[in-house]
């Protein structure tokens, strides 16, 4: 696969660091709260799959292995945006805009993640488990970061598929398939992704208009943006719910599911309904919309928590009537 370059206005000479500063700045290239978060959805997904807790070693090969991918992906993002990096404010301090790692050292690192994470996977859980991890990587460095960023305003849309792949990848490592429960809880992500991130991008519209990439949040009207948080909103939590009837959730999970989507719900109509009366100031309707992206983030990881609970409380919802 070839990386296409960012053009080398940005600082390409090292800056010298020692070890520990040097070691922090790999880290950051591989976007460790957004890795947390998605490992976050790997391991509950591998136990509702086994309905208990799967063998230690096969945990540990797809929880690393997923992990490295994720960073993998995330550095090559690093790498191939590093001429809008320094133009964003949020992202104006990332190693290769501040010279602290050079572009030749992200593109070696993250090949080598990317290895590594396919090989661990591959032999560690099963080849099916390696082909998807290999697919996520694609899916994020080429479909979102290459061709679909910088061009239209769906990016995150289609893109965000990327950050589902963990989910598959946990139920195939467990099953050595891909099943109707795996594609509902990919799905929920799916749906989940834009309303989280759409009001992110609404707080920083003018690094996104400054680094010219068409994300939604910044080229549309808070109104606009803030309908479409709401439908895609009301379409995770739905979509969330068909884990009872199709996939054999229980009680656990299907209450989560249903609270913890009515609130996520509730706050999107909110930043809707501030929105639509137009008298808000900016600040106070990135407040709200910043309230939505941090409240995602607490909704999705109650949901995968209660996922993991599930299988030990109770029966599926659906058996028990």
């Amino acid at each position: 696969m070839k990386i296409q370059s960012a053009p080398e206005q940005v600082a390409d000479a090292p800056v010298k660091t020692g070890f520990g500063r040097k070691a922090k700045a790999y880290v950051s290239l591989t976007k460790p709260r957004v890795m947390e978060l998605l490992l976050v959805t790997t391991l509950p997904t591998m136990i509702f799959a086994q309905g208990g807790f799967p063998d230690v070693w096969l945990m540990a090969a797809t929880m690393i292995g997923g992990a490295l991918a994720a960073g993998s992906a995330g550095s090559f993002n690093c790498y191939i945006d590093r001429d809008m990096d320094k133009l964003m404010q949020r992202t104006e301090n990332r190693p290769l805009v501040t010279g602290e790692v050079t572009p030749r050292e992200a593109l070696v690192f993250s090949w080598i993640l990317g290895i590594v994470a396919v090989v661990l996977l591959w032999f560690g859980a099963n080849p099916l488990a390696g082909m998807l991890g290999v697919g996520a990587i694609f899916f994020y460095v080429v479909i979102y970061t290459l061709i679909l960023k910088r061009r239209t305003a769906q990016n995150i849309v289609w893109g965000g598929a990327a950050g589902c792949f963990p989910v598959l990848i946990a139920w195939a490592a467990v099953t050595n398939t891909v099943a109707w429960p795996a594609v509902i809880l990919f799905m929920v992500i799916f749906l989940w992704t834009p309303p989280h991130y759409w009001p992110l991008s609404m707080k920083y519209s003018d690094d996104y208009n400054a680094a010219n990439v068409p994300m939604l949040g910044a080229i549309a009207s808070a109104r606009q943006v803030s309908v479409q948080v709401v439908l895609y909103a009301w379409a995770t939590l739905a979509c969330s719910l068909l884990l009872a009837p199709v996939g054999g959730a229980g009680w656990v999970y299907t209450i989560a599911a249903l609270l913890g989507g009515g609130w996520f719900v509730y706050e999107s109509h909110r930043l809707y309904s501030l929105a639509k009366r137009g008298t808000e100031t900016v600040e106070t309707t990135n407040k709200s919309a910043m309230r939505v992206f941090h409240g995602s983030i607490s909704y999705l990881t109650v949901l995968f928590l209660a996922l993991a609970v599930d299988p030990f409380v109770g029966g599926p919802v659906f058996a028990a009537l």
